[in-house]
């Protein structure tokens, strides 16, 4: 397979096909991601997309799953992407789910019918990055959308048929703006009803401009119980009917996993007993991106 620099892929897509058919970000112009400072965004030729699907349709007949990368191949033109989905189709009939990045412009830039178009021929999981739904942090982090975008962005994909996981990152408003950042998040996550919720914690990379701002003392961190207390407020503030609710990656300090609302008390239990000191904690050493 022809991969171009570092791979990044979400944890559920381990076990995943990974075809890269895009390098870069097409945004890339969030403060706090250092995935793809060092690349530049670019569609990768078709001859080249070609030749990895050969090889997986020889070397890959275990894997039920394929994620598209880099960051977010939904920016591929409608003509590419029907025709890089109907290859799949035909050249790895046994591949079930087909699984992308998409961020809120990429979204934009496509009708419900080109959606839907994607979800009949295979692409059925989209992993969107909301990181915050308090407008004033999405600005300040370069995100480009605000809150109502990423509402309607991520209704759209779910009208699709297909299945939405959202991310949030916790601390990424800083400590003056922590309470208001998690309570507008579960506000737009509540509008949004997506199928999964996938909540991280801001690690500050030396290769960002939220590193410079930290070095400039204009951000300032969230220390572990503030950090706590910003998922406990998150949590509480989420009602939906139906969702599944994770902050098991490996940047957390220790690992929630559930369904909600079946399981929600029993998830903030467990944050409760992070904020009285009764749970172990993963060592600083041992989180990672």
């Amino acid at each position: 397979m022809d991969y171009q620099g570092d791979i990044i892929r979400p944890p559920s897509e381990a076990n995943s096909i990974i075809l890269q058919v895009t390098t870069g970000c097409s945004h890339n112009h969030c403060t706090f991601c250092g995935a793809y400072r060092e690349k530049s965004y670019g569609v990768k030729q078709w001859s080249t997309i070609q030749h990895d699907l050969e090889f997986a349709a020889r070397w890959c007949t275990r894997q039920k799953t394929m994620f598209l990368a880099d960051g977010d191949a939904l920016a591929l033109p409608h003509e590419l992407m029907v025709q890089l989905l109907t290859s799949i189709r035909q050249m790895l009939p046994w591949v079930r789910r087909v699984a992308s990045y998409a961020n809120c412009h990429n979204i934009e830039g496509k009708s419900d019918l080109q959606l839907c178009r994607y979800k009949e021929l295979g692409l059925s999981r989209i992993y969107m990055g909301l990181e915050s739904g308090h407008d004033s942090t999405l600005r300040k982090i370069g995100k480009g959308v605000d809150g109502a975008q990423m509402v309607t962005a991520g209704r759209r994909v779910r009208a699709a048929g297909m299945f939405l996981s959202v991310t949030c990152l916790l601390g990424i408003a800083g400590i003056e703006a922590s309470l208001d950042h998690a309570q507008a998040t579960a506000a737009v996550l509540n509008q949004m009803e997506p199928s999964q919720i996938a909540v991280l914690t801001l690690m500050i990379l030396d290769n960002t401009p939220l590193f410079r701002e930290l070095q400039a003392r204009r951000f300032q961190p969230l220390d572990q119980g503030q950090l706590f207390h910003e998922l406990r407020m998150m949590l509480s503030a989420i009602e939906l009917k139906r969702a599944q609710f994770q902050a098991n990656h490996a940047s957390n300090y220790f690992s929630l996993s559930g369904r909600l609302p079946k399981d929600k008390e029993a998830m903030l239990a467990t944050i409760d007993s992070a904020l009285n000191g009764t749970l172990n904690l993963k060592d600083e050493s041992f989180r990672l991106l």
